[in-house]
Parts: structure tokens; C-alpha cells; sequence
């Protein structure tokens, strides 16, 4: 079924996740068992247990998402002058990359455009 649209990932903190690792490492229940009695997916908890074998509690720690840094000054309506400043930095640095690894504004707009014919 899955999330409604424009809804937010559930996120599990570590503690949820360590309580059904060790159910199914101590054979309290299964990972299937799981699935029916608390609605999560065999893969996740997989994953959850792989993790927590290979590295231990602080792998079941959540990773932080970089996102997009340009949404928090361009969804806003008036920024502040030292926002303004690390808007047009952000948009400067992003720009040097960009001619660095031999990309044009054109070479960026076509990309979009070609992604864009393709769905």
C-alpha cells in the first residue's frame, strides 16, 4: 500500500529497531513473524539485523540525508542579506563544480531536457 503522497518516511530510532533485532537473534520471534504481528517488511528488519551483526548497536544508528541545500533559501520569499550571501555562495560554488568537471549551463539544461523525454 505504502505512504500517502506527499506523506513523510516513517522513521525508526535505534531503540525500535534494537527491540526487534534482538527478538528474532533471540529466537523470541521470527522475522515473518514480525511481518504479521507488528505490519514491518522482511527486508527492513533483514537489513536491520545485518547491519547490527556487522556493526553492532551504532549500526542501526540513522544516517543523516544531505538534501538539497538550495531549497532552504529558494523556497522563501525575503532572506536576510547575510542569507542572501550564502544563497548566491551556494549558487557560485555549485557553478565552479559544474566547470570544473566540463559542464556548460547547456550542457545542464539539455541533460534535464533528454531526462525529461525519456519518462
Amino acid at each position: 500500500m505504502g505512504r500517502p503522497k506527499g506523506g513523510k518516511n516513517r522513521e525508526w530510532s535505534k531503540e525500535e529497531k534494537l527491540k526487534y533485532v534482538l527478538m528474532v537473534l533471540n529466537g523470541e520471534n521470527s522475522v515473518k513473524g514480525i511481518k504479521r504481528e507488528y505490519g514491518l517488511s522482511v527486508g527492513m528488519v533483514s537489513n536491520w539485523i545485518k547491519r547490527y551483526n556487522e556493526q553492532g548497536i551504532e549500526g542501526l544508528q540513522n544516517k543523516r540525508k544531505p538534501g538539497n541545500p538550495l531549497s532552504k533559501y529558494s523556497n522563501r520569499k525575503e532572506l536576510t542579506p547575510l542569507e542572501q550571501l550564502e544563497y548566491e555562495n551556494m549558487l557560485l560554488r555549485i557553478e565552479n563544480e559544474r566547470l570544473k568537471k566540463g559542464y556548460t549551463e547547456e550542457d545542464a539544461i539539455i541533460a534535464k531536457s533528454s531526462i525529461r523525454n525519456m519518462k
